[in-house]
């Protein structure tokens, strides 16, 4: 019998982060918690083995990095080896069984959420964090799209930068399993980011919300600037906030997103209503009391939805607090841009 290489996020814990990487067993964990998680499933780096396996990729791969050899420490080899790599991933079909399976999961989801063809994304899950070193697909939709998408976020194992950060850290150059979270897209009225501590100075007495209209990835492309807040633990009075004029966002299309303008009456709009935001603090401060530390973490307002069932979390993970940056929107863009690219 083949080994079992998807689950269902309740299936999963924080210890399970070698079976299907950092942000499955994350989710996994979160769902236990009672947080209000997108609901989806979770590929194991099992499932990535047998792709590789089955179809001859692995074996491929491997000739190609052994025949390589040192010359693979030059920048240019890296991107002509992460164009080599990714088509021979790419090129391979999913095999019967593995595909099977894997339309079974997203007809499950489909049925859960009441909708055919239901929107997901895919994202990479590393047992070893590799911030924005791997690829996320966004709004796909239909299982033959699923399936595609899945064999490019596995081959996304293998951009460039990917290589690169392999080689400077000695990892197996020819072998790089990941896990795939598949997780229903949320119709994000807006989106953002919550530190459980102000990151420059280290301060835990204090929250800081980022957020902007329409899908987080808006603040990768450096074109928006976030609303900011910033909250007393102890009191939840917000002490000080920046309400951003936001011109860009990015939504939902037909097919994949876009970038779009802000309609005018949003640009110097809120993002979040007073209630959104305290009731993003309170379950901050609930996450940061059961790990016993500083937490950041992802968070998404579903427009389809009423308070406070339109808050969803779509991650959660120990904030990084010790770097020193020169101010809290300069740390909170670069972490923007690192999670909403995993």
């Amino acid at each position: 019998m083949a080994q079992k290489w998807i689950y269902r996020l309740d299936e999963l814990r924080s210890e399970h982060n070698d079976l299907v990487g950092k942000k499955c067993a994350n989710l996994g964990e979160m769902v236990h918690m009672g947080m209000r998680v997108p609901p989806g499933f979770a590929i194991s780096v099992d499932g990535y083995e047998r792709f590789m396996s089955e179809t001859g990729a692995g074996d491929e791969i491997r000739k190609y990095v052994e025949e390589a050899g040192e010359s693979l420490r030059k920048v240019e080899k890296q991107v002509e080896a992460g164009r080599v790599i990714r088509n021979i991933i790419e090129s391979k079909d999913m095999p019967e069984a593995m595909k099977a399976e894997l339309y079974g999961f997203y007809d499950e989801l489909c049925e859960t959420v009441g909708k055919p063809d239901v929107a997901v994304a895919t994202r990479s899950s590393g047992a070893v964090s590799m911030p924005g070193q791997m690829e996320t697909y966004l709004n796909v939709k239909g299982k033959r799209e699923v399936v595609r998408k899945v064999i490019r976020v596995w081959s996304s194992a293998f951009t460039t930068r990917a290589i690169a950060f392999r080689l400077e850290k000695g990892m197996d150059m020819a072998k790089a399993p990941i896990g795939v979270a598949v997780l229903k897209m949320v119709s994000a009225r807006c989106a953002g980011v919550t530190l459980t501590v102000q990151p420059t100075t280290g301060d835990l007495s204090k929250v800081v919300v980022e957020g902007n209209w329409g899908l987080g990835e808006s603040v990768v492309s450096g074109e928006i600037t976030p609303d900011s807040f910033v909250i007393d633990k102890e009191t939840k009075e917000v002490v000080s906030s920046t309400i951003s004029q936001k011109l860009r966002m990015v939504v939902f299309r037909k097919d994949g997103i876009a970038m779009v303008s802000v309609p005018k009456e949003l640009q110097g709009k809120p993002c979040l209503e007073e209630k959104e935001l305290q009731e993003i603090v309170r379950i901050a401060l609930k996450v940061e009391s059961y790990f016993d530390m500083p937490q950041d973490m992802e968070w998404v307002i579903d427009d389809d939805m009423s308070f406070p069932e339109n808050l969803f979390w779509v991650q959660t993970r120990p904030a990084k607090f010790s770097k020193k940056k020169e101010d809290d929107s300069e740390y909170l863009a670069e972490l923007m841009t690192r999670i909403f690219k995993m």
